[in-house]
């Protein structure tokens, strides 16, 4: 039995004595004794590797045993070391010598003669062998963004903005940390799937934020890639295709690393202001492989976002013999806003490459990325064992710093303190933005919209009031409960509204709701949408344009939304409802155009300013359903739910509504069908983005319907327009309404300020050009409205179409285009957006 006992406790101590790791660390400097920041650090034949942080220190997490440990940075003399760890924590400092590259070309602008092109002609040539070397693999990455306040103006650093910024009054330090550890998944082409194990943040991120995996994912074996946030434009690889259109090479020597011959190529630009980069690549000989790039971007050359200088380094190391992958990515970033300077880095380190992880089928499923429900609770324990990079002190200092923060942040006292103060009247906002009641306890809110969209005027109420609040309880598992009541009333006509909105979100991971609605209105002849009551009021009382024609209903409406499957969502709807024509009964006005009155209330009217019956009091129950495939849907779960992703393809949605006739009294009797095919940001190489819809449908019958039953389109009369793809700018809004086959197309291009880039001072902008085309062909039939000898016929013509062109920033737009009846121009003029529609 003691021997049992022994063999026992044996084994168990041998088994913890395996099991123990241990530390080995040190600091990198170069021969001035200066800390090498960002050095890589890995284990010579392993996926294992590390980086040093801004002071050069850098540690391992290690068995015993004994390593060959390899330290590396652009510009120094590789080096490397034997390192035997035994029963303690190892220290090991290193000197890293400059290295020498030995001049290979006489020195030049870069061209043919020089033999930096020839050396690059042999890498581009082995660049799409490299790019699907690899169909799949798996890896560990580890994610470390910082960014800090560098000085700051001092009649803007006020109190409040020091508060905000969580910086001190000496106007510098960390404004902004971050760090995630990810489990990486890939498979060519592009389909990837992440798991995010770990996340800890500090503080407001002032700039752009890359923290998880996914977005440092470089690879310059692709001929163009997007860096997301600093341009619209994808930049162009030294690497790529055509990359002898955009670069010029310069051999600045070569040097001897690991047995390997490496070149270090200069990477010159043929033009400024095009959307590539500059710098150093460092490329292995007879392999023609990537050993590393260091390479930047400048706002004068590039004129990226945010920032004025972005450097992207990354590094290289052999998983296998004849497999490399990139250990190390590093952008470093500085920049300058309204005085404040600042500047930062994001660093991604991959470790544990798994090149044949043989993923289940149906692995990629177009879940992207997974956060675990418990990344954000990891304790300090757990970073300190498995962060890789280690804090400076600096950084330890502000993390201990803002995790008291939040600390006193979390507690019920501050978060009600807050929530009151959210709460607040504010008078000034309140009035543009609308006010917004929201209890954190229950999870309810209440949103009171604003005066502007409260307060209205048209030419069949009157002055009017539409008093609409929009009230939402949340649960716990995601769920929510929406109720939207209205009470609307038109001085001039007397006429009282009122109506109620329901919405149940029962199963929000699949889109899946319960909606209801009843009551009476006075809603749009155009279902498609027209103007709103705050720019009808405004065209209709300066320059009696009463563009919006409007009816009475009472209705009740049920529907249903559910995603079937990824990618697939089934939207159903029943709605019963009875409709009258109103007439004009207000003609107020602030400014008197001359020569000029309003418009009858029935769109076809003739002439227009007399009014007539455009259909009698009908009743009519409608049946609608939808079926929207997005092609390769993508997601995110997260704890609080599920968030989709824009799709890369296009869109298909298929569409039909029946008016049932004998039913419930029910006048109409009509069969529609239509298909779209759209997709809002397609991506067309170096060139910018385009957007697309095309839409054709068809009355399968049309025997009994009546002009709110037409098809009608996005159309537009006033000099606000809305940007989104699917819009007409200069259409009237009901003249083309429909009940016959149609087809309408719309397409748009940005070209990302790839033209006005070049242009001296109006480049400062960053103006994004943009062009485009609307048409709309449908079978020429008369239109009638009215009834008996008051019947008025207008003849719909076959085809319609615009064209035009702007410049965009953010959320401000300004256009100028053509609109064409067939052959015949019928107008033109400029059209802008500025975020309110």
């Amino acid at each position: 039995m003691k021997t049992y006992l022994f063999i026992v406790f044996f084994i168990a101590v041998t088994l913890q004595v395996s099991a123990q790791t241990y530390r080995l660390f040190g600091r990198i400097t170069d021969e001035q004794k200066n800390p090498v920041s960002f050095a890589s650090v890995y284990i010579r034949n392993s996926t294992y590797g590390s980086t040093a942080n801004e002071s050069g220190d850098y540690e391992f997490i290690l068995s015993p045993g004994t390593y060959q440990v390899v330290f590396r940075f652009v510009g120094n003399l590789e080096r490397v070391e034997k390192v035997t760890i035994t029963n303690q924590n190892q220290e090991l400092n290193v000197t890293l010598a400059n290295e020498p590259f030995a001049l290979q070309a006489e020195a030049g602008t870069g061209n043919e003669r020089d033999p930096g092109v020839g050396l690059m002609r042999k890498v581009i040539e082995k660049r799409e062998y490299y790019l699907k070397q690899v169909d799949e693999y798996s890896c560990r990455v580890f994610v470390k963004g910082v960014q800090r306040l560098v000085s700051a103006p001092k009649k803007l650093f006020t109190r409040d903005v020091s508060r905000a910024l969580q910086i001190d009054t000496n106007k510098k330090g960390i404004i902004y940390q971050s760090e995630s550890i990810s489990q990486y998944n890939f498979k060519n082409p592009d389909w990837i799937r992440e798991k995010m194990i770990a996340s800890k943040t500090a503080g407001q991120n002032t700039a752009f934020s890359y923290n998880k995996a996914s977005d440092l994912q470089i690879d310059f074996y692709q001929n163009s890639f997007d860096i997301q946030g600093l341009s619209a434009r994808a930049f162009v690889s030294p690497f790529a295709d055509n990359a002898l259109s955009f670069y010029d090479y310069k051999l600045l020597g070569t040097s001897v690393k690991s047995g390997r011959r490496i070149y270090k190529i200069q990477v010159i630009p043929k033009r400024h202001n095009e959307a590539v980069y500059q710098g150093n690549v460092y490329i292995v000989d007879g392999d023609w492989r990537i050993y590393g790039v260091d390479l930047f971007l400048t706002k004068k050359d590039a004129n990226i976002n945010f920032v004025d200088t972005l450097n992207i380094s990354q590094q290289y190391i052999p998983v296998r013999d004849s497999v490399w992958m990139p250990i190390s990515t590093l952008f470093d970033f500085k920049g300058d806003v309204l005085g404040f300077k600042f500047k930062g880095y994001y660093l991604a380190i991959y470790n544990n490459y798994n090149l044949t992880p043989k993923f289940p089928k149906g692995f990629f499923n177009g879940e992207v990325m997974r956060i675990d429900t418990q990344a954000n609770a990891k304790t300090a324990r757990y970073w300190a064992g498995n962060r890789p990079v280690p804090l400076t002190d600096l950084e330890a200092l502000d993390y201990k710093r803002k995790d008291s923060i939040a600390y006193i942040q979390s507690q019920p006292r501050y978060l009600d303190s807050v929530n009151r103060a959210d709460n607040q009247i504010s008078w000034f906002s309140n009035i543009i933005f609308g006010y917004q009641y929201y209890d954190r306890k229950t999870r309810q809110s209440l949103y009171v919209y604003p005066p502007y969209q409260t307060v209205f005027y048209n030419t069949v109420e009157g002055w009017g009031i539409s008093a609409k609040v929009h009230y939402i309880k949340g649960f716990d598992n995601g769920q929510s409960f929406t109720v939207t009541p209205n009470l609307r009333y038109g001085f001039a006509a007397k006429l009282f509204s009122a109506n109620l909105g329901l919405t149940y979100n029962y199963d929000p991971e699949y889109k899946a709701t319960w909606s209801a609605s009843f009551g009476t209105d006075v809603l749009d002849l155009n279902n498609a949408g027209t103007r709103s009551l705050f720019f009808n009021t405004l065209s209709t009382l300066l320059y009696e344009n009463n563009y919006v024609k409007l009816y009475r209903t009472k209705f009740g409406a049920v529907a249903w939304q559910r995603e079937l499957a990824n990618g697939l969502l089934f939207n159903a709807q029943a709605s019963y409802a009875d409709r009258r024509q109103m007439y004009n009964v207000s003609f107020n006005h602030i400014k008197d155009v001359p020569d000029k009155s309003y418009t009858a209330n029935n769109p076809l009217a003739m002439p227009p300013e007399v009014e007539s019956q455009l259909f009698p009091t009908n009743q009519a129950l409608t049946i609608k359903a939808s079926l929207t495939y997005t092609i390769r849907q993508q997601y995110v779960i997260r704890p609080d739910g599920k968030y989709y992703e824009p799709s890369k393809y296009p869109q298909i949605r298929l569409n039909y509504r029946k008016g049932v006739s004998g039913v419930l009294g029910s006048d109409v009797n009509y069969d529609f069908a239509s298909l779209d095919v759209f997709d809002d940001h397609l991506k067309v190489g170096l060139i910018g983005f385009s957007a697309f819809k095309i839409t054709a449908g068809t009355f399968l019958n049309h025997r009994s319907l009546y002009f709110m039953d037409y098809n009608h389109f996005f159309g537009n009369q006033g000099t606000v327009f809305n940007p989104t793809i699917g819009n007409f700018h200069f259409l009237p809004f009901y003249a083309y309404s429909t009940d016959r086959a149609f087809i309408e197309a719309h397409y748009e291009h940005n070209f990302a300020g790839n033209f006005l880039s070049k242009v001296p001072f109006i480049r400062k902008l960053k103006l994004e050009e943009v062009v485009g085309v609307n048409y709309l062909t449908q079978q020429p039939h008369n239109s009638y409205s009215g009834v008996g000898n008051n019947t008025n016929i207008q003849q719909v013509k076959g085809s319609y179409s615009e064209f035009y062109l702007g410049v965009q920033r953010f959320i401000f737009r300004v256009d100028y285009g053509f609109a064409f009846d067939g052959n015949r121009k019928v107008t033109q003029g400029i059209r802008i957006f500025y975020g309110l529609r």
